[in-house]
């Protein structure tokens, strides 16, 4: 399955239009890092895809086995440490589900928000190759 975002860097510190051609969403970085703050910066855009994902494997889970829910609520916690091979990424996620559930059924919920596929993505090795980019690239749907 493939996935395409296009992005346009606005003028204004690092604003940036992040589209899929349907949906667009205002990216940025933080006044810390001489952006404007007017979006999220990529570090959140990864943590809420990642957050979005559990959370609804933990609704289809439960939807599947005929399990009533509530809300379900995620936070996530990132830290960065530099190594001298690069960086190594810690995340820590706190998962809340509200509903009719037994411990042990609230506890398989969460054990299955770890086989959604962004976590099993980013768990993996990534290739990322440059290609050559074309003048009608640039045209945001």
């Amino acid at each position: 399955m493939a996935t395409e975002i296009k992005i346009k860097n606005l003028l204004q510190g690092y604003q940036s239009v992040i589209t899929n051609g349907k949906h667009s969403i205002v990216g940025d970085e933080p006044i810390t890092s001489k952006g404007s703050d007017l979006g999220l910066s990529p570090t959140e855009l990864v943590l809420s895809g990642l957050a979005m994902c559990k959370v609804a494997t933990v609704r289809f889970i439960a939807r599947k086995n005929g399990w009533e829910i509530g809300d379900v609520n995620a936070a996530l916690f990132q830290e960065v440490k530099r190594e001298s091979a690069g960086f190594k990424t810690s995340i820590k996620v706190k998962i809340s589900i509200d509903g009719n559930l037994t411990e042990e059924q609230k506890t398989e919920l969460i054990k299955q928000a770890d086989n959604c596929y962004i976590h099993r993505m980013l768990k993996r090795d990534w290739d990322i190759e440059h290609i050559k980019f074309e003048e009608h690239d640039l045209i945001l749907n």
